[in-house]
């Protein structure tokens, strides 16, 4: 009875000994002081021991260690940290994209300098002095590719420059094939207009210019959608914090310090409720993120594949000089398809031998075209490799914005079970975890977001990313969406292939778009045709005549 008599008078004892000491230890501020201090704050901010926060503005107004001076510069620094790890993020995505947009757009513009010097030293080596007299006619041809590639249809024709080029390229070509003859400007004018339907370069000139069109259209673009990548990261992590964020997340990462709790971390769910309602708008993003993501992943494979650029660009000197021989091997057909056309020319007067036409024509033959004989790229690296790392890196990025909030978090992750802080005390976080995004925030549990009022920053980002998802998926289909100097053109017209008769996957197809020709005309197919101008002449003259000898008859 004794025994049980001591028992019961000592353990009240014990557990006001206890309680006491906790008390003791709840009173003394002096790790809130050290947490404060290293923080970069006044140390004399921070009282020696708790007072009454009934004052405070967010934290719990019952015990505290923070003033309201402290609790203003906590928001502060609140305000600072939320933003953090978004902006940590965010750079570290548009220094990788960045980098890579640097990579793909010196490369494309290396390939396009090397394939002009192959070509300027094969064709020195091959015709010489007849190709230095002719050489700005090349070099014209790759100042417009580089032109296209960088300004696009907006600067550059494409269809149009092509067939002024090949044009032009039989106008010289027929004049050396054919020195024995003088040939006016208006004969030679007859020449060019009729240069489709004469096809002195077989069938070269509409191969190249659909590898042409489909490999600019498709790395102009992919370039074009690399760049606007670390224009969306700079825009949207520069977006602020509302108040009622800062407020939330001062009560998530800073009340338990003025409660005299500094190592209590937020719990998990509660760190996604206020991060989710901090990032809401953001999380919008994720949608249209993803689909232009799809996009460049879907334009990288054409890249790898049937539109590479790398693969149009490096054998192309090979390409003009099979369609130069086929020129030299049919000149005779196709002078005389001209002739029949467009006349017969004089005979030059200084033309003295065949000794002459044999030393002025073009003469050369070229090596075969082998894959070792291509030129060295920009930084010594291949389409194909670039085109795997970015792949990666864009895969990676996906569903970015909508994982902000769990990536945020997983800073301040807790073991399973464990005690945390719940916005009040030490305890669990009992509240349901609202979903991403601007429209469920209406329910959030700890952040007050105005759901009606969406960002006009990131709504903006969301169309930019709608508008070149579109011209990624125009260029994966081999067509563009053709761009204007004039600012009230909207329109979008396709130059590839869009037709049901077409196979889109096929890298030679017929295309459904004329291609622009000009003031040109096609030449007569008659095989009669050959002095046909001079009969419609004589027959009304003859008219004329017989008119005025029944003139006097009618009177």
């Amino acid at each position: 009875m004794k025994s049980l008599l001591v028992l019961c008078v000592v353990c009240p004892l014990a557990v006001l000994c206890v309680s006491g000491t906790a008390e003791q230890k709840s009173k003394n501020c002096n790790e809130v002081r050290a947490a404060f201090s290293s923080k970069g704050f006044n140390i004399n901010d921070v009282p020696n021991k708790g007072i009454s926060g009934a004052s405070l503005k967010v934290c719990p107004q019952g015990f505290s260690c923070c003033t309201v001076e402290m609790e203003e510069k906590l928001s502060q620094q609140s305000h600072t940290e939320i933003k953090a790890p978004v902006s940590r993020l965010s750079t570290n995505l548009q220094t990788i994209f960045k980098e890579r947009h640097n990579h793909f757009d010196n490369f494309f513009r290396e390939l396009l300098k090397n394939a002009e010097a192959s070509l300027h030293n094969m064709f020195l080596r091959t015709y010489g002095k007849m190709y230095e007299q002719n050489s700005e006619l090349f070099g014209n041809f790759f100042a417009s590719l580089t032109r296209y590639y960088i300004d696009g249809s907006a600067k550059v024709d494409l269809d149009a420059m092509l067939t002024d080029f090949w044009a032009d390229l039989l106008e010289r070509m027929f004049r050396l094939v054919n020195v024995q003859f003088e040939f006016s400007d208006a004969y030679m004018e007859c020449v060019s207009r009729n240069t489709d339907e004469l096809q002195p370069f077989g069938d070269v000139p509409r191969k190249l210019r659909i590898q042409l069109k489909r490999a600019f259209i498709a790395a102009r673009t992919f370039v074009r959608g690399l760049k606007l990548m670390p224009e969306v990261f700079n825009k949207v992590s520069t977006v602020s914090a509302t108040p009622s964020c800062v407020r939330a997340a001062t009560k998530m990462l800073y009340c338990p310090y003025c409660s005299g709790q500094v190592a209590l971390k937020p719990c998990q769910n509660y760190c996604l409720n206020v991060m989710r309602g901090c990032l809401a708008n953001q999380a919008d993003l994720d949608t249209e993120w993803n689909n232009f993501l799809d996009a460049m992943l879907n334009l990288a494979d054409r890249l790898e594949g049937p539109f590479n650029f790398e693969s149009v660009m490096d054998p192309i000197d090979v390409k003009i000089s099979e369609a130069i021989m086929n020129m030299q091997e049919n000149s005779m057909q196709v002078s005389q398809k001209v002739f029949q056309g467009c006349g017969t020319p004089k005979l030059s007067q200084s033309f003295r031998s065949k000794r002459s036409l044999k030393e002025t024509g073009f003469t050369g033959r070229f090596r075969p075209y082998t894959p070792e004989a291509r030129p060295t790229t920009a930084a010594g690296t291949s389409l194909d490799r670039l085109t795997s790392e970015v792949k990666k890196k864009l895969k990676h990025a996906k569903k970015f914005w909508s994982t902000l909030p769990e990536t945020v978090c997983a800073d301040e992750r807790i073991a399973p079970g464990d005690e945390c802080w719940n916005g009040t005390a030490k305890s669990r976080y009992e509240l349901h975890v609202i979903g991403n995004g601007l429209a469920n925030q209406g329910t959030n549990p700890d952040v007050e977001v105005d759901i009606t009022k969406p960002h006009t920053v990131i709504r903006s980002q969301i169309a930019a990313l709608k508008e070149m998802t579109i011209w990624l998926k125009t260029a994966h289909s081999g067509n563009e969406i053709i761009e204007s100097i004039d600012d009230d053109s909207s329109g979008e017209s396709g130059s590839g292939c869009d037709s049901a008769s077409c196979e889109p996957d096929i890298y030679f197809f017929t295309t459904t778009t004329p291609i622009p020709k000009g003031p040109r005309v096609n030449l007569v197919h008659s095989n009669n045709s050959a002095g046909v101008p001079i009969r419609a002449g004589v027959t009304l003259a003859l008219c004329g005549l017989i008119a005025a000898l029944l003139a006097p008859r009618l009177r």
